[in-house]
């Protein structure tokens, strides 16, 4: 059966209106206020049709039809008018995020609040990456006989300090000279990939301390793999007890539940690919998740992927809205935080 013009009206006005009121929709309601010039009789019959067709559902008998989950990803896909954001909207953000200049984490905590606020759903957000970045620099400072302190930066501004005990005292100068090797083999090389690097050949300004070098190299990889431990916040959770499809108690308490299991959340935000990614319903991988929808989107450094973000909201959420909240609120972030690194 083929979704003709009048089919598509009726599915988007009970769709838009459903978003709206969280109230099933009826005929009546649908020509009184969208499509004035059909009959209810006409709507009967074309949404019993959509019924069949699996676009809506009847929740109760003699009650008005919802959406289905088939039923929004058409509406997403091809019915949903972009929304943009207003100016004012649109200089919060780049204020709020300006006037957050300086600590990432910090950064990224706030960001997960506007994103709550602004949409009034749940939001989620993951810190960056170190595994993702480049290394920039390392540096190796003298404690004190055998004690070294490695600072390693990468490129995401991210910055990880590690303690090394090494074998014998070095002195100051030859850690600079291992320092400057350690830059000039991985400097510009992706963390994730280190550990396949070999170092270059050291110079006679070295004769004794190769052995040194060739202990702290796995040291250092190992302070990067192992401190790669990516953050998952998430704000306005409270949000979602102003929907009516939480009042009941125990869903409610399962969608508590489900944002304390940060693994979870973390394989969620993830899976995020470049652009904007809907998922809707059952169309959710994980249980926990199919009676929602999520709205995702990574950011970036120097155009490189490092995290993502996202909004969890009822199957009814306000698509278009969100939408443009979240692409607005990446490609800012993407800017900040491009900013906070190049200085």
């Amino acid at each position: 059966m083929n979704l003709g013009d009048r089919k598509r009206l009726i599915l988007q006005a009970i769709i838009e209106d459903y978003i709206n009121t969280a109230e099933p929709v009826g005929s009546r309601t649908i020509s009184k206020k969208y499509l004035t010039n059909t009959s209810s009789a006409t709507i009967r019959n074309e949404m019993a049709d959509l019924e069949e067709m699996g676009y809506i559902e009847q929740p109760h008998t003699s009650a008005g039809r919802i959406p289905s989950d088939k039923g929004y990803r058409l509406y997403v896909d091809q019915m949903m008018g972009q929304q943009e954001l207003n100016k004012s909207q649109d200089d919060l953000i780049k204020r709020e995020f300006t006037d957050t200049l300086g600590e990432i984490d910090r950064l990224i905590k706030h960001a997960s609040k506007l994103l709550s606020q602004m949409t009034q759903y749940t939001s989620i957000i993951t810190t960056p990456q170190v595994k993702k970045t480049y290394l920039k620099h390392i540096q190796l400072i003298k404690i004190d006989a055998g004690t070294v302190l490695a600072i390693i930066i990468t490129d995401a501004g991210i910055v990880r300090n590690s303690v090394l005990r090494l074998m014998r005292d070095v002195p100051s100068d030859i850690l600079e000279k291992i320092s400057k090797t350690l830059n000039e083999s991985l400097c510009g090389v992706c963390i994730e990939d280190i550990a396949g690097i070999i170092l270059k050949d050291t110079d006679e300004g070295y004769a004794g301390y190769k052995e040194i070098l060739e202990q702290i190299l796995p040291e250092l990889i190992q302070t990067l793999i192992y401190s790669d431990k990516v953050e998952v916040y998430h704000d306005g959770a409270a949000n979602i007890l102003n929907l009516p499809e939480f009042n009941d108690i125990d869903k409610a308490r399962r969608f508590f539940n489900t944002l304390e299991e940060k693994d979870l959340l973390f394989n969620v935000l993830k899976d995020s690919q470049e652009n904007i990614n809907i998922s809707i319903g059952s169309e959710n991988k994980y249980e926990q998740l199919q009676n929602c929808s999520l709205i995702t989107a990574t950011y970036k450094v120097n155009g490189k992927t490092i995290g993502s973000i996202g909004v969890i909201g009822p199957t009814r959420m306000e698509y278009s809205k969100v939408i443009s909240i979240v692409d607005c609120m990446t490609n800012n972030l993407s800017d900040i935080l491009t900013k906070i690194i190049k200085y």
